[in-house]
């Protein structure tokens, strides 16, 4: 399967959503590859690893994101759940998986209750040790400002907005993969 494939299949070749979906995911597929050639123990499925972290964000055009030129109508905190849709619909459960359970550090259902967020009322925490990964490897890059790599105080920052749950997932990612 080559994810690129599939991008064509949802974005034009030449848009700028298609250029920053691909160079998004091509960092954070570097970094998830990266981080589990340090932890040969593990065992990772390093295939899945660079093919999951390529189609991560697979449903950003569907989400009204025109800075990073999706216009969609869903808000953006969908853009999980709706990719993980598009890729069952290509017979790919285990990658949809990664799509859904990616954004933030994860989200509880108890989180989208509380915060009556737009999502589908079930738990989208990254479970496996490849979910865990790409998501914890997406805190690292923003589609807005592709040449910056974030720092672990600024990710923590971010995720603090949507309450300690979430940076405390994060710090478990953390210490998993970078050791204390």
């Amino acid at each position: 399967m080559n994810p690129l494939d599939i991008y064509s299949t949802y974005y034009s070749t030449g848009s700028d959503a298609y250029k920053i979906l691909y160079l998004h995911s091509r960092s954070v597929a570097d970094k998830a590859l990266s981080l589990a050639e340090m932890h040969p123990e593990m065992n990772l499925d390093m295939t899945f690893i660079e093919e999951a972290a390529l189609l991560h964000d697979i449903g950003i055009f569907l989400c009204n994101a025109p800075g990073i030129d999706c216009h969609g109508e869903a808000d953006y905190i969908c853009h999980g759940y709706l990719g993980a849709d598009l890729l069952r619909k290509e017979g790919l459960e285990r990658h949809a998986l990664v799509c859904e359970r990616h954004t933030g550090a994860g989200i509880t259902l108890d989180e989208i209750i509380q915060r009556n967020m737009p999502l589908p009322h079930r738990d989208m925490v990254p479970v496996t040790l490849e979910e865990k990964l790409i998501c914890f490897s997406d805190k690292f890059y923003s589609k807005s400002h592709l040449d910056r790599v974030k720092s672990i105080d600024k990710i923590k920052k971010g995720l603090a907005k949507y309450g300690e749950d979430s940076v405390l997932r994060f710090e478990e990612m953390r210490k998993l993969f970078l050791g204390d």
